[in-house]
C-alpha cells in the first residue's frame, strides 16, 4: 500500500559507501556523517515553512523541541537548527532522541505541557527522520531486518504549540486537549533497535498489529471517555502508520468506518513511514482536505479528534484534539525528496 518513498541516500552515495549495503560490516561513521548534517537541514525546511505560514516573527519563538530517532550527536540537532533558523540564542531548547514512531505524539504531548505552563510561550515543534540510520542489506536469518525497513524513508514536519492564541494574527488548527502515554505490558521485545558499529538494527515481531489491536481500545477509552466520547465514528482519526497491518488492525478493533483513517492511508501511499514526522504529516492531510470538500472546522467538519502514536515500549501516545474554523492550507510540511 505504499506507493512513494523520499530518501536522502542515492544509488552513488551507496556505491562509494558500500558497508552500508552489508548487513553487519561497520558503517557507523558514515552513517553519522550523513545523518548530523541531513537531519536539521530537512527540519529547517520544514520550519521555516511553518514559520511563514504562522504570519508572526521568529523572535517570538520562545521554545524549540526537535525530536529525530537519527544521527545522535553534540551539540545536537537542536543546537544546529537554531542556527540554521536564525533562532534566538535565549530559545529553551528539548532534543527528543531514540523514541521512534511515537515521538511525534510525545513531542506534542511535552510542547503542551511547555505551553500551559509558560504563559506567552511559543514552542517550535520539529520532527525530521531518515531512514539512512537503519538501512543495511538483508539476512536470510533476520527477515525481520527487511521487512522492518521496508515501510521506512525520509521526512521532516514541523509545527507551532502556544496557549492564549492572538486571533488577530495568528490561527490555530488544533486544541491539543489532553495528551497520554501507555506502555503495553510485556511487549518489549516487539520492537528492538540497537546503535551498533553496523548503525541502528531493527528488529520486528511479527506480532505487533495483534498487540496494538489488543490494546488501542482501552487506551482510546482512557482518553476520550471523561470528556463524554464514546461514539468513535464521531471523531476524526489520526492514526501512525507503521503499515497497513496495523492500519487494518486499528479499524477492525474499533469497528470504523473505511474513510476513517483515509488520511493515515493517504500518507502511507504517498510517503511511507515517516517516522516522529508521520503523525504531523496526517494532521496537514485532513486540514487540507476540510478546506478541499468546504468543511467549516479543521477536522472534517468534525468537532474532536485523536491522535494515536505507536513506538518502541511498546508505547502508546495518544492525543485528544478538538479542530477549530478553517482558515488557509498548511504549508508546514516536507518531505525528503532532493
Amino acid at each position: 500500500m505504499i506507493k512513494k518513498r523520499f530518501m536522502f541516500l542515492t544509488e552513488e552515495f551507496l556505491k562509494e559507501n558500500p558497508n552500508m549495503c552489508e548487513y553487519m560490516s561497520p558503517s557507523l561513521n558514515t552513517r553519522q556523517d550523513l545523518l548530523i548534517t541531513a537531519i536539521p537541514k530537512l527540519g529547517k525546511e520544514a520550519a521555516t515553512k511553518a514559520i511563514e505560514e504562522w504570519g508572526v516573527s521568529k523572535s517570538k519563538i520562545t521554545h524549540l523541541i526537535f525530536s529525530t530517532t537519527s544521527g545522535i550527536d553534540m551539540p545536537g540537532a537542536d543546537f544546529q537548527l537554531t542556527k540554521l533558523l536564525g533562532l534566538s540564542p535565549l530559545v529553551n531548547r528539548l532534543m527528543i532522541y531514540q523514541q521512534g514512531c511515537s515521538a511525534g505524539g510525545t513531542a506534542h504531548r511535552l510542547a503542551k505541557d511547555i505551553a500551559e505552563n509558560n504563559k506567552s510561550s511559543r514552542i517550535l515543534v520539529v520532527c525530521s527522520d531518515s531512514m539512512a540510520s537503519i538501512f543495511r542489506g538483508p539476512s536470510e536469518d533476520h527477515i525481520d531486518s527487511l521487512v522492518g525497513q521496508a515501510p521506512f524513508r525520509d521526512g521532516a514536519a514541523a509545527i507551532i504549540v502556544g496557549s492564549d492564541p492572538d486571533l488577530s494574527t495568528e490561527h490555530p488548527l488544533f486544541e491539543i486537549v489532553s495528551a497520554n502515554q501507555t506502555i503495553i505490558p510485556d511487549t518489549e521485545m516487539a520492537m528492538k533497535l540497537h546503535l551498533r558499529e553496523e548503525g541502528l538494527t531493527f528488529h520486528l515481531h511479527k506480532d505487533v498489529p495483534k498487540m496494538i489491536f489488543e490494546n488501542i481500545e482501552s487506551a482510546l477509552k482512557r482518553a476520550v471517555s471523561p470528556l463524554g466520547l464514546s461514539d468513535w465514528n464521531s471523531l476524526f482519526w489520526i492514526v501512525h502508520p507503521g503499515g497497513r497491518a496495523i492500519l487494518d488492525n486499528v479499524e477492525l478493533k474499533l469497528e470504523l468506518d473505511k474513510e476513517k483513517l483515509r488520511a493515515s492511508r493517504h500518507v502511507l501511499s504517498e510517503y511511507g513511514n515517516l517516522n516522529s514526522a508521520c503523525v504531523l504529516f496526517i494532521i496537514n492531510e485532513i486540514r487540507n482536505k476540510s478546506l478541499e470538500i468546504g468543511k467549516c472546522t479543521t477536522g472534517e467538519g468534525l468537532d474532536w479528534g485523536v491522535l494515536f502514536g505507536f513506538g518502541p515500549g511498546l508505547t502508546i501516545e495518544t492525543i485528544v484534539l478538538r479542530s477549530q474554523p478553517v482558515t488557509t492550507p498548511i504549508a508546514a510540511i516536507t518531505n525528503g525528496a532532493k
